[in-house]
């Protein structure tokens, strides 16, 4: 049977648009050098440029809401692009004091109008569940401008809303105007804006007030009056704006954080242990840990809190290699296992089939190279690592009797695994 191809500009133009989109906007201005018919086509904002939109993001975020729906779809196009190397797990970098900053993990995600940033934190209720706090809104005004979020207020004012002009008119103190600096695809600076208020129309219609009561100032009798009234309408707006004066001096000032993207945040099939994990310490509170195949054919564990300090600071274990010893081990190593205590939450059940095992050294004792120690008591940091056939994997060092658990932070999709979803 004979076929025919089509030509394509015989294609009708919704399926011309479909086609089209899967191409870069390079390709695009290429195509478009082809024809007048198809340089007017690609001219045509809510055509080309929509479909170019629509068939990237659109199952992520409503297109059509961005910039309150009047920004140029060209300009939109370029914008998400950018955003979309934001989407995944960061971390704090380069802070000096823990105890005082924020949770080390983040995590941005696509949202209806905006990108939404937030910090991600053990739940607190002794599970596996992990929760997100939101701080930090991204997207563009109505005339393409990028505009940023910062949420002081523990991330309750994020969650009022979905739609990016809620947070543009809002007039709370706790969102702070921030710049997002990119440093490259891997590194971002967010710093706070001070040349720009939450809401220009309580900034203009405070100014307004100002000069109304210049204009209008009343004589003395008048005056005494409205100071001994309390109740005065001027007096009002005076007492207001000093309190909002008062309440911004009184902020805290709050200091840039440096971010830095987490690559390879899920296992793979040649690196089961990649990624970022969560697990019970001795104390009973959950860590998270940054899992990495090394240069030197081994594998380093550090925990997240650890990663995001100024200071350097020693991997929790390390192994020589990633050989995987598979069983049936010896009765030694069996004895080994099997007289342990697994750190879980109080209503996990461990019921996990241990597949292989690694040897590993300790934090305490480990010495990589170029770095200072002598590498002593080797033997007493010693410790295993357990995989397990569910894809998970434990680990445990020889001077105590317990297994530390662990459990995936992110799914394959790169959604958060055991999300505590929070009612509204």
């Amino acid at each position: 049977m004979a076929t025919f191809a089509l030509p394509f500009c015989e294609i009708p133009e919704d399926l011309q648009l479909r086609i089209l989109s899967f191409l870069t906007p390079a390709e695009i201005s290429s195509f478009a050098c082809t024809s007048k018919r198809f340089a007017s086509l690609c001219q045509e904002d809510g055509k080309i440029w929509h479909a170019m939109c629509d068939r990237r993001w659109g199952k992520k975020t409503k297109i059509q809401k961005w910039g309150n729906g009047k920004v140029a779809y060209r300009l939109l196009y370029k914008t998400l692009k950018g955003f979309e190397n934001l989407i995944g797990f960061w971390r704090l970098c380069g802070r000096a004091n823990p105890a005082a900053s924020s949770p080390p993990l983040v995590f941005f995600d696509w949202g209806p109008s905006f990108v939404l940033g937030s910090r991600v934190l053990a739940s607190g209720d002794d599970t596996y569940q992990v929760k997100k706090t939101p701080f930090l809104l991204m997207g563009i005004s109505s005339e393409g401008r990028s505009q940023n979020f910062l949420d002081l207020g523990g991330g309750d004012n994020l969650r009022s809303g979905d739609d990016f002009k809620e947070f543009e008119a809002s007039s709370s103190a706790n969102l702070v105007p921030v710049d997002v600096n990119f440093m490259g695809n891997g590194h971002i600076m967010v710093e706070e804006n001070r040349y720009v208020t939450n809401n220009p129309r309580e900034e203009q219609k405070s100014s307004g007030d100002e000069s109304d009561d210049l204009v209008s100032s009343p004589d003395f009798s008048e005056m005494y009056t409205q100071l001994a009234n309390k109740t005065s309408p001027g007096g009002d707006r005076r007492r207001q704006r000093r309190k909002e004066k008062e309440r911004q001096a009184s902020r805290t000032k709050w200091e840039p954080e440096h971010f830095i993207k987490v690559a390879d945040c899920s296992p793979t099939p040649t690196k089961p242990l990649q990624g970022l994990w969560k697990g019970f310490c001795e104390g009973r509170n959950m860590e998270l840990y940054l899992v990495k195949y090394d240069d030197v054919g081994g594998i380093i564990c550090r925990k997240v809190e650890d990663l995001s300090l100024s200071r350097q600071t020693p991997p929790v274990f390390w192994t020589p290699n990633h050989v995987v010893i598979r069983s049936p081990f010896s009765a030694e190593e069996e004895l080994l296992l099997n007289s342990r205590i697994h750190i879980s939450p109080l209503a996990q059940v461990h019921e996990n089939v241990v597949s292989g095992m690694l040897y590993m050294n300790s934090s305490y004792d480990l010495v990589l190279p170029g770095e200072a120690g002598n590498g002593g008591g080797f033997l007493r940091g010693e410790g295993r690592v357990w995989l397990y056939e569910n894809g998970t994997f434990s680990f445990g060092f020889l001077r105590d009797q317990f297994i530390i658990d662990l459990k995936h932070v992110a799914l394959e999709d790169g959604c958060l695994a055991d999300e505590l979803v929070a009612c509204m």
